[in-house]
């Protein structure tokens, strides 16, 4: 494996690292890049996302595709659950519209695996959508990274 695979920090995860892993991860999928957010990933990683199942990279990349085309204004937030060796446990929140203006907000929990490069090998999504309205909406800020100062889940009382 090339030391472009290479994607710090690295397991075993200590709180700190882990915390940092997580706000690595939504960084990457807050730019709603394909391209860039698959990288984290092994070439061969197994994915469980609602009902679809994604087997390799590519597969992950053509998901996040069709998914950000669909989730228009894609905020996210994630939070450490849980970590141990090369496994961490993350719930998050993400607001998105769809093409007719629908708001929701989707709920979820994610475990993830990490071969020792760092790169995620398994994630297993599971989502709940809840439709809002456009004035519950409680993630605002420009899209892209969401801003330090801007609260967290646990913040928000979510």
């Amino acid at each position: 494996m090339s030391t472009a695979e290479v994607r710090p920090p690295l397991p075993p995860f200590t709180r700190e690292s882990a915390i940092e892993k997580v706000r690595l991860a939504e960084d990457g999928w807050n730019s709603r890049d394909p391209e860039r957010v698959s990288l984290a990933y092994t070439l061969d990683t197994q994915w469980r996302n609602r009902a679809e199942f994604a087997h390799n990279r590519e597969e992950a990349k053509s998901f996040l595709t069709r998914k950000w085309a669909k989730e228009l204004d894609y905020r996210l937030i994630k939070e450490l659950w849980a970590h141990g060796d090369n496994r961490i446990a993350v719930r998050y929140a993400y607001e998105w519209h769809d093409d007719s203006g629908n708001w929701f907000r989707s709920y979820g929990n994610e475990n993830w695996e990490f071969d020792e490069n760092g790169l995620m090998f398994n994630r297993y999504a599971c989502i709940n959508d809840m439709p809002i309205k456009e004035s519950d909406r409680k993630f605002h800020w420009p899209l892209g990274r969401r801003p330090d100062d801007h609260p967290g889940l646990s913040d928000l009382g979510l």
